[in-house]
């Protein structure tokens, strides 16, 4: 049996962690939940005994960054695709499927940003979904909901048609409140959690099939892509000519054979500085603190700081993160509209 190609995607800026997360320094780059940066925790989740050497697509910037960081594990990716511009998930994944042969290659795509708590039961899930993919199925990861949450895509799983394996009934865009409440009460519905199985030369067919102008273009650009050691840059001409686009809109609501593979592995996207104090270890006061930080009669708040000593007292649910010449202050639950501070910064 063929091993498993970790396929890693390290292309995004992580807006919403700013003053931490910045297009320097993304936030997948970072130590936000462990000692290890989450890039490292991803790669570490696809090492040993049935999986091959990864594929980590980035940004160009990032090379070097990411070169460091997974020397420290001790991870040497096959490839190191250099994307010329952010086109996203679709094109990025026909990139590392091209990488990797374009034949039988059975690829893992994982985002190199979220948390999976439970790395046993995702590698459970992965060998579910494994007999179906090799028969030529495209798998994703459905995460067992336990909100009704607005700000994920979910899908409802069909039919199951091996244990633990469904085909796919649809696919839901992020829903309105109410929606998200029936579905999670109907109980045959799970979030969309972006990780995908599949074997290369399925997803580039289906690529062609449904978006042969992106298929074209990526082709292009790694037929005249410049290589140094496993460094690869795809020509950046003809990889503008692929349509921007996500591997759900893109493929993954089109194909006819889609499974999802239900899973409670302790995931989380990390998308904001409230989702890291709802999953950190908190004190006795509900605070979580990193960093040189003194509070007194504080309470339910998340304080970082890289530098500068933070010093609180009698306050609560507040988030406060000092980077370099920055400082964030909101109230807790507010925290997805750093992203429209960042707009205003800019």
């Amino acid at each position: 049996m063929s091993k498993i190609v970790p396929v890693i995607l390290s292309g995004g800026s992580g807006t919403r962690l700013w003053p931490m997360s910045t297009p320097e320094t993304p936030k997948q780059m970072l130590a936000l939940t462990a000692e290890s940066t989450m890039l490292q925790l991803t790669a570490q989740r696809a090492v040993g005994e049935g999986f091959d050497a990864p594929i980590v697509v980035a940004n160009n910037r990032h090379a070097d960054m990411i070169d460091a960081q997974l020397a420290v594990i001790k991870s040497s990716p096959s490839a190191i695709i250099l994307e010329p511009a952010g086109r996203n998930t679709a094109p990025a994944i026909a990139l590392a499927a091209l990488a990797a042969g374009g034949g039988d290659a059975i690829l893992l795509v994982m985002p190199s940003d979220h948390v999976i708590a439970d790395v046993d039961a995702f590698h459970d899930a992965v060998r579910r979904a494994l007999p179906k993919v090799q028969e030529g199925w495209l798998a994703t990861f459905g995460i067992s909901p336990d909100a009704p949450e607005t700000g994920y895509g979910w899908i409802q799983a069909g039919e199951a048609i091996a244990e633990g394996v469904h085909r796919v009934a649809r696919f839901v865009e992020k829903p309105p409140l109410d929606a998200a409440q029936a579905m999670l009460a109907a109980g045959d519905h799970v979030w969309n959690g972006g990780i995908f199985l599949f074997r290369a030369d399925r997803y580039l067919a289906e690529l062609g099939q449904h978006e042969p102008t992106m298929l074209a273009a990526c082709e292009q650009a790694m037929q005249q892509a410049a290589q140094d050691g496993n460094r690869i840059a795809p020509d950046a001409a003809e990889f503008a000519r692929a349509p921007s686009q996500s591997i759900d809109y893109a493929v993954m609501e089109k194909a006819e054979r889609v499974v999802v593979v239900p899973v409670a592995m302790g995931w989380n996207d990390l998308g904001s500085w409230d989702a890291l104090h709802a999953i950190s270890t908190h004190d006795d006061g509900g605070n979580v603190h990193h960093g040189e930080v003194i509070a007194i009669d504080t309470h339910d708040c998340l304080v970082r700081s890289d530098g500068i000593r933070v010093a609180m007292v009698g306050v609560s649910d507040l988030i406060v993160v000092a980077s370099g010449n920055d400082l964030l202050i909101l109230p807790r639950g507010r925290s997805q509209d750093v992203k429209k501070l960042v707009e205003a910064l800019k």
